[in-house]
């Protein structure tokens, strides 16, 4: 058996940046449910229901990315997959941007261009060689 290869510095930053995501999304989820009863916050939602809904789409959301992120960090082909879909997706959702919004051109094009990015990253050279050694 061959031995592991090192993890690359983008399959890093890319793991690093969705842990930070989803640990936002927590604290956000968690920060809705603290305040609300404040009424800028109740203003925000239609009804309480919706708010607390959200709020735990949040949580939950924000846990996924994070076990999403570790797998990506111990090279888990899975975790690869998830967030090559998600990016697909994204790049999905700005082309429509684009052809719907035309005044977002510009920033749906940056955005499909960084998940482009992001995929180029877990798919090529030394992320690929990372993957099939885990």
């Amino acid at each position: 058996m061959s031995a592991a290869a090192r993890r690359p510095l983008g399959v890093t930053l890319i793991a690093v940046l969705a842990w930070i995501e989803g640990a936002l999304n927590i604290v956000a989820g968690v920060l809705l449910l603290v305040f609300q009863h404040e009424p800028s916050v109740r203003t925000a939602w239609s009804s309480s229901t919706s708010l607390i809904t959200s709020a735990i789409l949040s949580i939950l959301f924000g846990v996924v990315v994070v076990l999403i992120a570790g797998g990506l960090l111990r090279g888990s082909s899975g975790a690869r997959i998830v967030v090559t879909i998600v990016q697909l997706l994204a790049i999905a959702a700005d082309a429509f941007t684009a052809w719907a919004f035309p005044d977002q051109f510009a920033w749906a094009a940056i955005s499909a261009l960084i998940s482009l990015i992001i995929i180029i990253l877990l798919w090529t050279g030394r992320a690929s060689d990372f993957f099939r050694s885990h």
